[in-house]
């Protein structure tokens, strides 16, 4: 809970300087517009992960295959794309690298972790 605390005053404080400096030099309007453009952008590549993580799950479902991987996927793809639609270059950055393979590889491994210490403590129960 600390840390969701923590990342609640010092994400956006973050994002605010980061827009006030991209503001100073850059300009207003290209920030502006930087914004505008990383939101459209990431909305479009969301729906198109979002919607190839879903035909993922469903060939597993389908073939009664446990749906693991694609489940983790299609959470970070949703979380990703939250946060290429909100302003900002901190946010759009991990948006970013929750939407595209290569990372989530990367990511995949803590999640499945933190899931199973979850699970072990009874904090997650699977019937």
């Amino acid at each position: 809970m600390k840390w969701l605390i923590a990342a609640f005053i010092l994400v956006p404080t973050a994002e605010i300087a980061l827009l006030l400096y991209s503001g100073n030099q850059l300009g207003v309007m290209p920030t502006v517009l930087l914004i505008l453009l990383t939101g459209l952008g990431g909305a479009y590549l969301a729906k198109r992960q979002g919607l190839k993580a879903w035909k993922e799950l469903q060939i597993r479902m389908s073939s009664m295959e446990t749906p693991g991987n694609a489940i983790i996927d299609g959470l970070c793809i949703f979380i990703g794309g939250i946060l290429l639609m909100m302003p900002g270059f901190l946010t759009d950055f991990a948006g970013l690298l929750l939407l595209f393979n290569g990372p989530r590889n990367l990511i995949r491994p803590f999640i499945v972790k933190w899931i199973y210490n979850k699970m072990k403590k009874g904090q997650i129960i699977i019937r």
